[in-house]
């Protein structure tokens, strides 16, 4: 079957759940083909002088050549926030409702993946990820009296790890460092 859907909606998608459906639709619409908007992100990430990344996919799945830093993580966050503020205000959003389940009739709900959005209110993003490789990611930005700070967080071995160890750091960021 063989659906329209708005970008927003993908974004969205993207953003919220990590669809990976959603991410190859937007690559195939963006570039052609995911191989084609793999290369345009390679072209992206070094204009942004992310030195230690390089992609092979829209969705971040493992591929032995596909990997990134935690430096270069936070160089992509900091642009994101900066370059796209009107699209930042989704990884705030704590679910995303779209679609219909068939069997109930009732809309699907999907939760934003961030757990530090229901425990600190000063966090408004950013992603998470997860495979079996590279174990649970985050990479989180919380505003507290003008200050902004970036965490990234990789490799930790559960949803609440992570989201406890960038919690952490936020923490200290906040603690010992001001603008």
């Amino acid at each position: 079957v063989c659906e329209e859907v708005r970008l927003e909606a993908l974004l969205r998608g993207i953003v919220i759940q990590s669809g990976n459906d959603a991410s190859v639709a937007v690559a195939e619409h963006v570039a052609g083909s995911e191989a084609a908007f793999a290369e345009m992100m390679n072209q992206q990430a070094q204009l942004l002088g992310m030195e230690n990344s390089h992609f092979m996919n829209a969705t971040g799945m493992t591929h032995p050549e596909h990997y990134s830093s935690a430096r270069d993580l936070s160089i992509l966050g900091r642009r994101l926030i900066r370059d796209f503020p009107d699209h930042y205000a989704y990884y705030a959003e704590k679910e995303f409702t779209y679609g219909t389940d068939f069997q109930t009739g009732e809309p699907i709900t999907q939760r934003n993946r961030n757990d530090l959005l229901w425990l600190d209110q000063t966090v408004d993003g950013i992603k998470t990820g997860h495979t079996e490789e590279a174990g649970y990611c985050l990479v989180a930005s919380a505003v507290r009296d003008g200050l902004r700070l970036v965490s990234v967080v990789m490799g930790t071995g559960s949803e609440s790890a992570r989201a406890q160890e960038s919690q952490t750091l936020l923490r200290w960021g906040f603690r010992f460092y001001e603008t």
